[in-house]
């Protein structure tokens, strides 16, 4: 189910992987891959994962998510792995993947715009979405087509 991950990276970035999960259905959890986001020495700049399909908790929370620390940001290495990741989506068949944020995140907001990801709405939120809602009542939703 999960394909070698040595390909991912460039020369800048390499995602290393921490783990995977397998699907868990009763909890609408997809099978998913977690990476650090690494220099080509080694330094951990931050971390990414892919979300292995499509369904309602994928819709609201993205197929794919990312964490750059704070002083590598700037770089654009967020857009960089999702590249490496939209790479490895479609080794799994996946025609597009979700990139989901919360509307007051203005540097994710700008890596789906930098990246070519289409805005599809500004997506109520409710208890049964699978996220946190933290006091959020609303969730941005882009779509990249791979």
């Amino acid at each position: 189910m999960f394909f070698n991950t040595d390909f991912l990276q460039n020369e800048e970035i390499k995602l290393v992987l921490e783990r995977t999960d397998d699907a868990v259905p009763e909890k609408k959890w997809v099978p998913a891959y977690h990476f650090s986001i690494c220099s080509p020495e080694g330094v951990k700049m931050g971390k990414c994962d892919l979300r292995i399909g499509h369904n309602e908790r994928t819709y609201y929370g993205g197929n794919v998510g990312y964490e750059i620390y704070e002083a590598f940001r700037g770089h654009h290495y967020a857009a960089k792995a999702c590249r490496l990741l939209f790479e490895l989506a479609k080794k799994h068949d996946l025609s597009y993947v979700l990139i989901t944020c919360r509307p007051d995140n203005t540097a994710s907001r700008k890596t789906c715009e930098y990246l070519g990801c289409r805005f599809l709405e500004e997506a109520e939120v409710t208890p049964d979405c699978g996220l946190p809602l933290d006091g959020r009542k609303t969730q941005c939703i882009f779509r990249m087509d791979l």
